[in-house]
């Protein structure tokens, strides 16, 4: 099964890191400009999703990753790798009080991959 967002074994260790230290936690990427176009980790008790945001994927189980609609449409037919680094990323984001940055990168699905993820949203 093809995944809108997969998590490299660097962004899926800090995310249980997080999870330990923070409880439920999500994802929110919204398209905005600086800071808000890159993957941002909240607690879940501290984000309000809103109506024009769409679930890409459930990461690890139990962490929501969502991204805000325009974005989606813009990006509908790429994959986002979650990955995780040293360095300051956004100061709102869990992670940067760690001197870590989750980092979003993309690929074009393929034509079948594309065909299996459409049908899921």
């Amino acid at each position: 099964m093809v995944k809108r967002v997969e998590v490299t074994a660097a962004a899926l260790e800090l995310i249980r890191d997080l999870k330990t230290k923070h409880g439920a936690i999500m994802f929110h990427q919204s398209g905005g400009c600086c800071e808000g176009s890159a993957a941002m980790c909240y607690k879940q008790e501290d984000f309000k999703v809103g109506g024009v945001d769409v679930l890409l994927e459930t990461l690890d189980g139990d962490v929501p990753f969502y991204m805000h609609e325009a974005l989606y449409n813009y990006s509908k037919h790429t994959q986002i790798i979650l990955d995780a680094i040293d360095g300051f990323g956004s100061g709102f984001s869990l992670e940067s009080i760690d001197g870590k940055s989750f980092l979003s990168r993309s690929r074009m699905f393929t034509e079948d991959e594309y065909e299996e993820v459409k049908v899921l949203l």
